[in-house]
């Protein structure tokens, strides 16, 4: 392979990849980098046609694939977890073009994945089912995992190569075929690289298709009856759309949706620690991670100093493309994004709120924002915003602050900071979330803990070590007996 996986020269350029690289039945899109515009090349988009021809390779790819031993399909997949490593430079480079990440958010990105990818490796060595107790005589029963099939992973652009990761990885470790459409905004750190690597790492052909496209082309993937799973991760209101259609079809789907996160700061806080915590829960990737906090809730007791905390963090905060140096803040995905989060602060501090710091924008590049006096009812209270603005809420006593927590539909991520843990566990207990972190921000992601929200943040199906297996397998009953048994009749 050559040392760049990504030059417009490369056999991707304009491509799908489905048995190699095709030419796409929805023509091609450019791919740019955020903060300046350049092409960096174009991706093919999937049509219908494209989806159905990969479908059906897929499923039949599959059915050889799962025979393979299980520690085998998991060699494959580590081996992809080295060449993520070979080529971290290259990759963290491509994200923080494609997706305006900062140099730390896309290497940590890499490394996050290839650990994700590791931990997926190592399922195939673990138990692949359980003897189960039979209350008949000579009756021998057992619990086993079986591949679901064809698994189609749809991915936002925030996170490309971790939020593919944590999906493709598991599925093709337990025995699935994959179907990858990742977003048009991120193709490249998004599917690109694991056409490139899954394929030197020895993946069989036919069983991973990168199919980029848009609300066409997913909908094309959920619909067709040869995907038997859909996992999303993106906007609740998409994935209300995609969890009707794929339930109405009975297809197993996996959501993690949008979350309007809050972060609780106690009156016995250390400030300037929760101050810190909380400027890179909201400002880390310009606030947009759906894992973002979304609304400061602080104490009355402490607001002022926590406000000024927060502004001083704020200005230090350099704004630009994340390729110079020292540049802490890069550029919004694209205009309609920025626009978006712009409109929110406008509208909320013509119902009332003051910005302190920021709330104006040069194109793509947002300046750190901090809102005060923001109440339920205005925008920036009650929107995920996906953009670099911190809104603070106060609040005069626990139960108060766990009202205002609750105050949402979402419920993904919540945290809790605080002198006293048991006064945080208690509140935190009452938080209608999927996470919950005590004396932390809400930014957190690892490979062990489950991850996935409640309510509009999603139906539950975590991504974890505790639950990939699960999640990508179904469990298949088989007895067995030496001799057929009498019936009565």
């Amino acid at each position: 392979m050559s040392a760049t996986l990504f030059a417009p020269s490369g056999a991707w350029n304009g491509k799908i990849y489905s048995n190699g690289w095709q030419e796409p039945g929805l023509g091609t899109e450019p791919v740019t980098e955020k903060a300046t515009g350049a092409v960096l090349g174009h991706t093919g988009i999937a049509s219908a046609a494209d989806i159905a021809a990969a479908a059906a390779t897929a499923h039949e790819a599959q059915a050889a694939w799962a025979q393979v031993p299980a520690p085998r399909r998991g060699d494959v997949v580590r081996r992809f977890s080295e060449l993520l490593l070979e080529h971290a430079d290259e990759i963290t480079e491509q994200l923080m073009r494609e997706t305006g990440s900062i140099r730390f958010k896309g290497e940590w990105e890499v490394h996050m994945t290839a650990r994700e990818i590791l931990e997926a490796a190592a399922l195939g060595g673990r138990p692949q089912g359980v003897m189960a107790a039979s209350a008949e005589e000579g009756r021998h029963s057992v619990a086993r995992r079986i591949p679901i099939g064809v698994v189609g992973v749809i991915t936002p652009w925030n996170s490309p190569l971790l939020l593919a990761a944590r999906a493709v990885g598991p599925a093709l470790v337990m025995g699935n075929a994959v179907l990858l459409k990742p977003d048009v905004q991120s193709p490249v750190s998004g599917g690109v690289v694991f056409a490139r690597l899954l394929e030197e790492a020895g993946l069989p052909s036919g069983l991973l298709h990168v199919l980029p496209g848009a609300v066409e082309t997913g909908q094309a993937l959920v619909k067709d009856p040869a995907v038997d799973m859909v996992s999303f991760t993106g906007s609740t209101r998409a994935g209300r759309e995609i969890g009707s259609v794929a339930g109405g079809l009975l297809k197993r789907v996996s959501l993690e949706l949008g979350g309007n996160n809050p972060y609780i700061v106690l009156d016995d806080a250390d400030v300037d620690a929760a101050t810190s915590a909380g400027a890179w829960g909201s400002f880390f990737h310009q606030g947009q991670i759906c894992l973002t906090a979304g609304r400061h809730l602080v104490h009355e007791r402490i607001v002022d100093a926590y406000t000024d905390a927060l502004v001083k963090k704020a200005k230090a905060l350099v704004v630009g493309d994340p390729m110079t140096d020292g540049v802490m803040v890069g550029p919004i995905v694209n205009e309609r994004q920025a626009a978006r989060a712009e409109q929110i602060v406008g509208d909320t501090v013509a119902q009332g709120a003051q910005a302190l710091v920021g709330g104006s924008r040069d194109g793509l590049f947002f300046e750190p924002t901090v809102l005060t006096g923001v109440t339920p009812g205005m925008p920036a209270f009650d929107e995920e915003i996906f953009g670099p603005i911190a809104p603070i809420t106060t609040f005069r006593t626990d139960e108060e602050a766990i009202a205002l927590a609750n105050r949402t539909s979402y419920g993904l991520v919540a945290a809790v900071v605080s002198a006293d843990q048991a006064r945080a566990q208690r509140i935190a207990d009452k938080l209608h979330a999927g996470i919950v972190h005590i004396n932390d921000q809400t930014v957190l992601h690892e490979v062990y803990g489950p991850i996935g929200g409640i309510g509009a943040s999603g139906n539950g199906f975590n991504h974890s070590t505790l639950t990939n297996a699960d999640q990508f397998t179904e469990w298949q009953w088989v007895t067995s007996r030496a001799e057929i048994p009498a019936y009565p009749f």
